[in-house]
């Protein structure tokens, strides 16, 4: 497959879920309550409970993974920002866009940037991948 500047990856959309979130608590070990606990979430600057940032990266990934089958999962590396928290109950779309092919030594490098973007078109989480094809 040729990566051209300009490229867009594919686009994933997700609705995140409380029970999502409580498996990524339990998966990771992180309970921190303003994920968990509604009053405790009430009482914070987000005024409720808030998804995981890492549970939006992997949707990220996901996004990363079908655009590059063979090569994320050896290759990749991302470089993010966690601007907006997501709440549960939204739906956040993931997309990415080629922005440079370099070859070096022989080993083609796409890098892209990428986005989690929220409902009302708040940025969640921005970066920018590398893979090496």
């Amino acid at each position: 497959m040729s990566w051209e500047v300009g490229r867009n990856l594919p686009e994933v959309t997700k609705t995140v879920t409380q029970e999502q979130v409580i498996a990524y608590a339990d998966a990771a070990h992180d309970w921190n309550p303003i994920h968990l606990d509604s009053d405790f979430a009430a009482g914070t600057q987000f005024g409720k409970r808030i998804a995981h940032g890492m549970l939006g990266l992997g949707f990220v990934s996901e996004m990363l993974s079908l655009a590059f089958p063979e090569s994320w999962g050896q290759s990749g590396g991302l470089k993010v920002r966690f601007k907006a928290p997501i709440f549960p109950g939204e739906t956040v779309k993931i997309s990415g866009e080629v922005t440079n092919v370099s070859n070096v030594d022989g080993e083609e490098t796409v890098t892209c940037s990428v986005a989690c973007i929220k409902p009302d078109n708040t940025e969640a989480i921005v970066g920018t991948a590398t893979v090496r094809i």
